[in-house]
């Protein structure tokens, strides 16, 4: 949601870094590998009890996750290889964060799990839709909106990295609006896939 509504709001940010990239002769795809890997480093620094630098690395990767698509509309040059890669790469890093802190907070491997599922859900509605409708975005697929985003992501990710004592509400309650997520994404995938 903070995706859809607040773009417009923080879009000069990332055309700005984009264009800096494009400048250096970057490619999207050199952007979303550099994210990807900075996206990784969350696990070490999670299960190292160093949960500030954790975060920062968690919403450094999400910037450059924005950054490249910005760069592929720029340039023109999306491809579907770079959109695999994106997806791919996003969930990867979410897995990540979940298995850091599964390992750092055993109690909490029940709802670690039911948020995996609910992601996995969720994203099995979204991929699917995309592949069976036509491009309707800027983006190379289509693109449905949803209650939970990216950003709503991240800040629930900071949250359970940065306040343990309480993660398992967190979790609960992120786990429950994925969930909504993919029940209002599946109720317009009934509606534009008739």
């Amino acid at each position: 949601m903070l995706d859809t509504h607040g773009r417009k709001y923080i879009s000069p940010l990332f055309k700005g870094a984009a264009n800096i990239f494009l400048k250096l002769n970057m490619t999207p795809n050199n952007i979303t590998i550099i994210g990807f890997i900075i996206g990784l480093l969350p696990f070490v620094f999670i299960y190292f009890d160093k949960p500030l630098i954790a975060v920062i690395l968690l919403w450094v990767s999400g910037f450059l996750d924005a950054v490249d698509g910005e760069m592929a509309r720029i340039s023109k040059m999306s491809t579907p290889l770079g959109t695999l890669m994106d997806v791919t790469f996003d969930r990867l890093v979410e897995l990540g964060v979940i298995l850091a802190i599964a390992l750092k907070e055993p109690k909490s491997m029940l709802q670690l799990l039911f948020l995996t599922s609910t992601i996995i859900i969720s994203m099995t509605v979204f991929l699917t839709v995309g592949a069976l409708s036509r491009n309707k975005g800027s983006k190379y697929f289509y693109y449905q909106t949803g209650v939970a985003e990216r950003t709503e992501g991240f800040i629930f990710f900071t949250l359970m990295i940065l306040i343990p004592v309480h993660l398992q509400l967190i979790t609960s309650i992120f786990s429950i609006i994925i969930a909504i997520t993919a029940l209002q994404r599946f109720l317009e995938a009934r509606r534009i896939l008739k």
